[in-house]
């Protein structure tokens, strides 16, 4: 015990000393701990040749040692920093840091040079051979003293700005160590704050910071602290041992243990140091690894900004990450769990990879498809059936291209998903990103596989991959949508059967629409006088919402990003363009008089990246249908094609009822599906609703 107590309070105050550096000024600091010496009698011995090892590396890496000298006049021992030259046999020569210019330090005794790391603490009782105002040259002994460690190791800080705030009361400073329990840092009050105002006894706010990182953040309890000339030092540790980064859900993603594991690498945000750890479990939310009890630099609520989980040593999946707790594991190791906050597209679309091969080495989650076996899949299956494939074959090798893009090279905007054995493909669905914030899922088809149901296999699939994915910042994922005609059972049953369960628009709502294909070409006359139709404005869009709110009650107006884009965020239309594709939308609005009929969205897209063009063609969202001829809306229409390469183009005409109104019939009817999954608990109640109908076991 009189040992830990030793460690604690010296290697505290050794680590207070300043790095050297080119200040002008650089106190002494006062030793007061002549205890340490006296538990020279239990400690380890360390042999001259590694002492000298120790010091050449210390000098390879521009570090410094500490020189404990006795005052005569006042019988007081200060510790300084001194720079050591390379150390051949015998003798070792160190400089005086800059900063003690002016000290005098040649008039004081040597007596011990000291040596700290995170495990221990080396003296090395020297014998002096010369000194004066810029150095000194010793002795090496044939034996030093290794004080070893108790307790958990303190770690120094690099860089790291801390800010403390408490009822009114602000201070800001810089972190000067920590451990995974706590943490001291240098602060001064911000004016017309004073140290009067805070009080130890009340919780604290606490953020770490570094230029525009967020490093941690939370509520802190009160331990100690120390005032002198030159700041005001306390020690914080936080209130809380877990955190609760995310609302809890009755299924949660399981957990696997890989062979061979995957590894955390990563720079630590308050040392600087690289850090490296095999991942004991990982699920795509998080993982659990293990941190040393003594040695361990994990603190509960710190984040790390750039970690990679590295699979296989090839395999690079870059996350930034938080550790939500500590627990105690065995009598060395402290259990860590790790929340994935944020990971962008293609590094999450490898983790599923891995962890879907793991569960069934035939699921395939965005790998390389066989191109000549993806058609034969849509053809065998009937997606592609007659009347299809005569809109599409006049442009066979525009759809090729863009197949082989989105099945052959890494994208940000589209995911595919993939049953296969032997080279061949039982099941197939596919997710694109359609809107800003909204993700279409498509192209569901399947065929027979002995026992396997593939159709279900895939859907499961995509539903793990969206229950792990929405909450990633870098997905842009509000809203998941879903194309399907009504008479289509498995998709009705699916979708259409949770809309109606959970029967809330503000979760998920279902709005049908007619469809109907327009032929492409240059109109023959002008709107009739009273009628215009231009790009629409802030209040028509306005208007729109409105209608939307009354008429379908869901987020139709929201999913399809009528409203002005995030000028801080990369449009969908830039980070497609980045990929060699094409996603853009317009809105158009057509008034009679001033008084707004219907919106007309113009979608954009690369030919067949929706294998129904459902995202290549107008979509009408009539607001006054009995005012709204047919004559005039089919002339606004082939006003707006002129930018298609189609012979005709996808009509989705909402509301359905439209068409029966003006007799004009539609080829077939879309139930639009759409699911809120920022609505907690919409996407945990989808995943219950497969499990229960289904039996689709989420494990």
């Amino acid at each position: 015990m009189k040992d830990k107590k030793i460690w604690q309070k010296v290697l505290t105050d050794i680590r207070s000393i300043k790095k050297p550096s080119d200040e002008t000024f650089l106190p002494p600091w006062l030793f007061q701990h002549d205890d340490l010496i006296d538990a020279l009698e239990s400690a380890t011995h360390l042999e001259k040749e590694r002492l000298i090892n120790t010091l050449n590396h210390i000098h390879f890496t521009s570090g410094y040692i500490r020189a404990l000298l006795r005052s005569s006049k006042y019988e007081d021992g200060i510790l300084v920093n001194a720079i050591p030259e390379i150390s051949l046999e015998d003798e070792l020569t160190c400089t005086w840091d800059k900063g003690y210019d002016g000290f005098s330090l040649e008039n004081f005794q040597l007596q011990y040079l000291i040596i700290t790391d995170n495990h221990s603490i080396t003296l090395i009782p020297a014998m002096l051979l010369s000194i004066s105002n810029t150095g000194f040259t010793i002795r090496l002994p044939e034996k030093s003293y290794i004080i070893s460690r108790r307790g958990t190791t303190r770690f120094a800080c690099q860089d790291v700005t801390a800010e403390l705030m408490q009822s009114g009361f602000l201070a800001r400073g810089k972190l000067v160590d920590f451990s995974p329990l706590a943490f001291r840092i240098r602060i001064n009050p911000d004016s017309p704050s004073s140290f009067h105002w805070f009080n130890p006894d009340v919780t604290s706010t606490i953020r770490l910071i570094n230029t525009d990182r967020m490093y941690f953040s939370g509520n802190c309890h009160f331990i100690r602290q120390k005032r002198d000339l030159y700041g005001w030092e306390i020690v914080l540790a936080p209130l809380s041992s877990y955190i609760h980064r995310f609302k809890a859900k009755k299924i949660r993603h399981p957990r696997r243990r890989i062979i061979p594991p995957p590894i955390a690498i990563f720079e630590h945000p308050f040392s600087k140091k690289k850090v490296n750890r095999d991942i004991f479990d990982i699920s795509i939310t998080g993982f659990s690894l293990f941190d040393d009890a003594k040695d361990g630099s994990l603190m509960p609520g710190m984040i790390m900004h750039e970690l990679s989980i590295v699979y296989a040593g090839e395999l690079k999946m870059n996350c930034t990450a938080q550790v939500l707790y500590r627990r105690k594991q065995q009598e060395n190791n402290i259990c860590c769990g790790i929340a994935i906050l944020d990971m962008d597209v293609n590094s999450y679309s490898r983790l599923n990879r891995i962890l879907s091969l793991n569960t069934d080495s035939h699921a395939c989650v965005s790998s390389e498809v066989d191109m000549d076996a993806l058609w034969e899949f849509f053809f065998d299956t009937g997606f592609i059936y007659p009347k299809k494939y005569k809109l599409m074959q006049d442009h066979r090798e525009e759809f090729k291209n863009t197949y082989r893009k989105l099945y052959q090279e890494n994208s940000e905007i589209a995911m595919h998903f993939t049953y296969e054995k032997n080279g061949k493909i039982y099941g197939h669905l596919s997710m694109i990103r359609a809107y800003e914030r909204a993700w279409m899922i498509h192209h569901h088809a399947a065929r027979p596989l002995e026992q396997k149901r593939p159709g279900f296999v895939v859907l499961k699939q995509v539903v793990q991959f969206v229950y792990g994915m929405y909450h990633l910042p870098s997905a842009k994922m509000n809203y998941i949508i879903c194309y399907f005609r009504p008479e289509n059972k498995f998709p009705e049953r699916v979708f259409g059967g949770f809309a109606r369960e959970i029967n809330n628009p503000k979760i998920c709502s279902l709005d049908l629409f007619s469809y109907m294909t327009f032929p492409v070409g240059t109109p023959q006359n002008q709107l009739k006088p009273g009628w215009s139709l231009h790009e629409s404005t802030p209040s028509e869009l306005w208007e729109l919402d409105q209608f939307l709110k009354h008429h379908s009650g869901g987020y139709l107006f929201d999913a399809l990003s009528l409203t002005h884009k995030d000028v801080n965020d990369e449009s969908l239309e830039s980070t497609a363009r980045r990929f060699n594709f094409c996603r853009e939308w317009k809105t158009h609005s057509l008034a009679n008089k001033n008084c707004l009929k219907a919106v007309l969205i113009v979608n954009q897209s690369d030919m067949g990246a929706n294998l129904s063009e459902l995202l290549n063609g107008i979509k009408i969202l009539i607001i006054d249908p009995e005012n709204l001829p047919w004559e005039d809306l089919s002339l606004a229409v082939a006003h707006l094609t002129g930018v298609y390469q189609l012979d005709h183009i996808p009509l989705l005409i909402y509301p359905s009822t439209y068409n029966d109104m003006i007799n004009v019939p539609c080829e077939k009817k879309y139930q639009m599906w759409i699911l809120n999954v920022l609505h907690y608990p919409s996407a945990n109640e989808f995943v219950e609703y497969l499990q229960r109908r289904f039996r689709m076991n989420h494990e």
